[in-house]
């Protein structure tokens, strides 16, 4: 059972650190959310005890975020991804991919929290550089494209400039997705979705 890994003593969790990295995994995978957050944040604890590096703290830190918001838990999420983002920048600097990785997924949280000035404003500011570090047919490029297109046009005081600058970004997004990724990767899936959304919105 998984929760064995969770009750080992203190200096047995050292050798299973790694086994619960992959049980983890293997929990989201298999889509038990719930289950899943208890072995990261074992994890994460174990880790911060047993004086792991900030780079390895930091990367089970983001993973506890994205399971916050797979549950819903929106403001935790977006406060776990902003002590990552922090910590990539001081850390590794503004110019690391993983900083740059570090800063869409808290984009792509204040999308998900309809706070989009906030993650336009973030998005604005990273993008140059994610261009620099990161290949235009990286998935994390596509992913911050498409955060940026939906905190557009989603945006209540959007301009019909704003919509159509979101379904030019989209359509060119979901293009490339589709060639790189292929149709059926649920990244491409869903760039495509929301472009027929951003679509519909500047029909209506």
């Amino acid at each position: 059972c998984w929760k064995t890994y969770v009750g080992r003593p203190e200096t047995d969790r050292f050798r299973f650190n790694a086994a619960m990295a992959v049980l983890g995994n293997g929990l989201a995978a298999a889509k038990r959310p719930e289950d899943t957050l208890s072995v990261r944040e074992a994890h994460l604890s174990t880790l911060r005890r047993l004086g792991a590096r900030e780079g390895v703290i930091l990367a089970a830190q983001s993973n506890v975020a994205i399971t916050y918001q797979t549950l819903g838990r929106l403001e935790q999420a977006l406060s776990m991804q902003r002590d990552v983002y922090s910590g990539r920048s001081r850390l590794e600097g503004s110019q690391h991919p993983d900083t740059v990785i570090a800063a869409n997924n808290c984009a792509n949280t204040l999308v998900a929290l309809e706070r989009f000035k906030e993650a336009r404003s973030l998005l604005e500011k990273t993008t140059p550089v994610a261009r620099r570090v990161l290949d235009d047919n990286d998935i994390s490029m596509l992913r911050m494209r498409w955060n940026y297109a939906a905190a557009l046009y989603k945006d209540a005081s959007a301009t019909l400039d704003d919509v159509r600058e979101a379904v030019t970004t989209l359509e060119e997004t979901a293009q490339t997705a589709r060639r790189v990724l292929g149709a059926a990767n649920p990244t491409a899936a869903g760039i495509e979705d929301e472009l027929q959304n951003a679509r519909a919105a500047l029909n209506a």
